[in-house]
């Protein structure tokens, strides 16, 4: 890249889904100063043109022909160079050259680095590392400066909270997360910098399953929504037989006990009765595994530590902070708390007076200071003061709260409040997270608006549940000939307001209609973020039209 005249401090476009290449080209930037910025799918064209025209990006790696064709359809007249790991068609071809951009393969690029002897320039602390855009529920999307700084304290004080069982030379990583975020990059990072090793799933999140049998790691970073539907799968297995119930719910209370004892292992009789699938369906070699980017129901760590017999670490953290704020550390096996803070930031808790949140109550606003936090929003100074305060704490937008060991338990978000028109506050999140609790429900978006008095919502039912019940009950039909069923949607609905009143939502807190959907939300259709979390203001839009239908009916 250095023969294509890319110079230090220079930013770097990588637009590639996990693969080697990925990390040749990220360590290759590192070692000449140059500054990675990850693009990916879901930003679409638009945001995309947006990262490389605010960042003057001239050079952009990309995977394959479609993503080279996607950037050409709307590229900045800064774009000079694409590097392609993958052949490229000819009209494609003919399309850059029509813009004036050159298109070169990935052996085109190295045999080019062969030539010359480019002596390194290694960075210092200080210097840029990378610029992660992260795609924001709303607006442009926002790029966070880290330095190389940064991102050596976030490594660092992540392999120092693992204890003994921290990552090492020998051990094995999937990497399946995209690496355009934070949490997979520094988990790949720590394991190159231990001298472990990475394997790369194949391309298809339907094949990990594959993937994992193929590669057997021994470390696996994974998101909620994986582990919800193993738990979901499992549950879904053992309903149909009141034996395999028993036995599961005894092996359960056998392997809590151990767990509370500090015992992981996964030799024992109840691991090979009941938990050897779910063993063998990662791969049969997990000591270590560590999941974050989103909240974990507490039954459903519970479960992946027994069933695993590993170690399960939960963490919360952000983008602005390098991944990790806080995590769990071996021998707490209680859920529903992301552990103390890791060494290299402070923590503290600030009141939010409208909520009702007060730090004296040991509630309040997570804000952090410490060598891990960012250096500001990429030519954004008024979201950088919004963000980081003058005394250098990062305001992070999540409501916590402090329990009596010392760890902290995130219990709310800022934003995403909405008032109904009695006065009541409604925080979606909050009902969505229990309403998923459902063996029914694969995902739901709760909606509400001030000037009506009462919520509803949008809901995607699980398929292989649903079907199941179908078949059972004698009811024909494609999914989406059961997504308009009425008794589908009482038998769902019915069973999301049991899980509301068990979990103490107040009525005002339960929906009074829903809409079943058949297609589930996806970063494809741009109704989620690529860290899975819903993009509101999209999903308002997308069902307008059922939602001012459902307030009609209710009206």
């Amino acid at each position: 890249m250095l023969a294509l005249g890319a110079r230090p401090k220079q930013l770097i476009g990588i637009y590639s889904q996990n693969r080697p290449e990925w990390i040749l080209y990220e360590q290759g930037c590192y070692s000449f100063s140059l500054v990675v910025v990850p693009l990916y799918d879901t930003l679409g064209p638009d945001a995309c043109a947006f990262i490389i025209r605010q960042t003057d990006m001239q050079v952009v790696i990309v995977e394959d022909d479609g993503k080279a064709a996607m950037l050409l359809e709307k590229a900045p007249r800064s774009l000079k160079i694409i590097v392609a790991i993958k052949p490229i068609r000819q009209t494609t071809l003919e399309r850059a050259r029509s813009r004036g951009i050159q298109i070169f393969s990935f052996i085109d690029v190295e045999k080019l680095g062969a030539k010359g002897n480019h002596p390194e320039v290694p960075p210092t602390a200080e210097d840029l590392c990378t610029v992660c855009y992260t795609s924001g529920t709303t607006g442009n999307p926002k790029g966070v400066m880290l330095t190389h700084g940064n991102v050596v304290a976030g490594v660092c004080s992540v392999i120092l909270q693992m204890g003994d069982h921290r990552i090492r030379a020998g051990d094995v990583m999937v990497s399946f997360l995209p690496l355009a975020h934070m949490f997979e990059r520094c988990c790949e990072n720590g394991m190159y910098y231990v001298g472990g090793c990475v394997g790369f799933y194949s391309g298809d999140i339907k094949e990990l399953t594959n993937d994992l049998k193929m590669l057997k790691p021994t470390v696996m970073p994974a998101v909620p929504r994986l582990l919800n539907r193993v738990y979901d799968k499992i549950q879904n297995d053992i309903s149909a037989s009141g034996l395999k119930r028993g036995l599961f719910n005894m092996a359960m209370r056998a392997k809590e006990k151990e767990i509370a004892r500090g015992v992981l292992r996964r030799n024992g009789c109840w691991d090979k009765l009941v938990f050897k699938k779910v063993h063998q369906a990662f791969g049969g070699n997990l000591r270590l595994m560590v999941v974050g980017s989103a909240p974990l129901a507490g039954n459903v760590l519970t479960f992946m530590r027994c069933a695993l017999g590993c170690l399960v670490l939960e963490g919360y953290g952000q983008t602005e902070c390098t991944g990790a704020i806080t995590l769990t550390v071996q021998g707490d096996h209680v859920p529903n708390h992301v552990g103390p803070p890791v060494s290299c930031n402070a923590v503290k808790l600030v009141d939010v007076p409208e909520m009702e949140y007060f730090a004296n109550q040991n509630t309040g606003e997570v804000c952090v200071r410490g060598s891990n936090v960012f250096h500001g929003y990429y030519k954004d100074p008024e979201k950088t003061a919004e963000a980081i305060d003058s005394e250098g704490w990062h305001h992070t937008g999540d409501v916590g709260m402090w329990l009596p060991n010392g760890t902290l338990r995130i219990i709310d978000r800022r934003k995403h409040i909405f008032k109904l028109s009695q006065g009541e506050y409604i925080v979606p999140e909050k009902i969505e997270n229990i309403y998923t609790l459902s063996q029914y429900v694969n995902q739901v978006y709760v909606y509400g608006e001030s000037l009506k008095s009462c919520i509803i919502a949008v809901v995607v039912p699980d398929t292989d549940v649903l079907k199941q019940w179908a078949t059972e009950n004698n009811v024909r039909g494609t999914l989406s000939v059961l997504c308009n069923n009425k008794n589908v949607k009482e038998l769902i609905m019915n069973d999301m307001l049991n899980w509301g009143k068990q979990s103490g939502l107040k009525s005002f807190e339960q929906v009074k209609d829903i809409y079943l959907h058949p297609d589930p939300f996806s970063v494809q259709n741009g109704l989620l973020t690529p860290t899975f979390k819903a993009k509101r203001p999209q999903l308002k839009s997308y069902f307008k039209p059922q939602l001012e239908d459902m307030y009609k009916h209710l009206d």
